[in-house]
């Protein structure tokens, strides 16, 4: 006797497909919103999160709110501190100085090789990323364009075919958000940021990968020079 075929009911006897229940958890909605209140600074490097005020501000209970909290922890933007509880991690120069370094490092290597051998879609993903990214500019909706912006470094290096990479990436960039989000304040920093990511997806969609990979070095290392005084 043989189970159901692939995309059927398994009790309904006929061929109406099983569609996926695409929803996100509520600990997913909840990591989503403490993100980016870390992202904007509402929870402030070095401060407790406080879980009781917190849980009413967003109206969860503590269950969620700690499987997001763990979450955030994993992705380096908080950390569990003995006797403490949770608390937004502090990023020193030298960290950011460090973590960079590594980062320019993965994303060249990534656009030389989306240039050399990635497929058209590859390249139109990126092009269709920063037209949105740049839209969100245009309406100067600063934290939609902040994610976009991530999403842009982050698809370099996923579609590089360098799963190693792409993971290393994650990591990195992860723990950076804030920071780079900072990098962002002021129009005269923001308008500079622009023009490096339209110099970077230029190169891109003409496969200039030693252009790419100048633009994103230049851009990387500019970050730390518009957040070195936040810091």
């Amino acid at each position: 006797m043989t189970g159901p075929r692939a995309g059927t009911s398994p009790s309904s006897g006929n061929d109406a497909p099983v569609l996926p229940i695409a929803r996100r958890t509520l600990h997913d909605e909840v990591a989503s919103r403490v993100r980016d209140m870390i992202i904007e600074g509402h929870l402030a490097p070095g401060r407790r999160v406080n879980e009781v005020a917190l849980g009413q501000l967003l109206g969860v209970s503590r269950t969620p709110l700690r499987e997001a909290i763990k979450t955030l922890a994993s992705e380096g933007l908080v950390e569990i501190v003995p006797a403490r509880g949770a608390v937004v991690r502090t990023l020193t120069l030298k960290d950011l100085c460090d973590s960079l370094a590594v980062v320019k490092a993965l994303e060249q290597l990534a656009a030389r090789q989306i240039c050399a051998e990635g497929s058209s879609a590859a390249i139109a993903e990126i092009g269709a990323l920063h037209a949105a990214m740049m839209d969100r500019y245009a309406a100067r909706d600063r934290l939609a364009y902040f994610k976009l912006n991530q999403e842009i470094h982050s698809a370099i290096a996923r579609l590089s075919g360098n799963a190693v990479l792409a993971t290393l990436h994650t990591q990195l960039q992860s723990r950076m958000r804030r920071i780079r989000f900072i990098g962002h304040e002021g129009p005269e920093k923001w308008a500079a940021a622009v023009a490096e990511h339209e110099e970077m997806a230029a190169a891109i969609a003409r496969r200039d990968g030693e252009a790419a990979a100048e633009v994103i070095g230049r851009h990387l290392d500019m970050a730390i020079e518009r957040v070195r005084d936040s810091l």
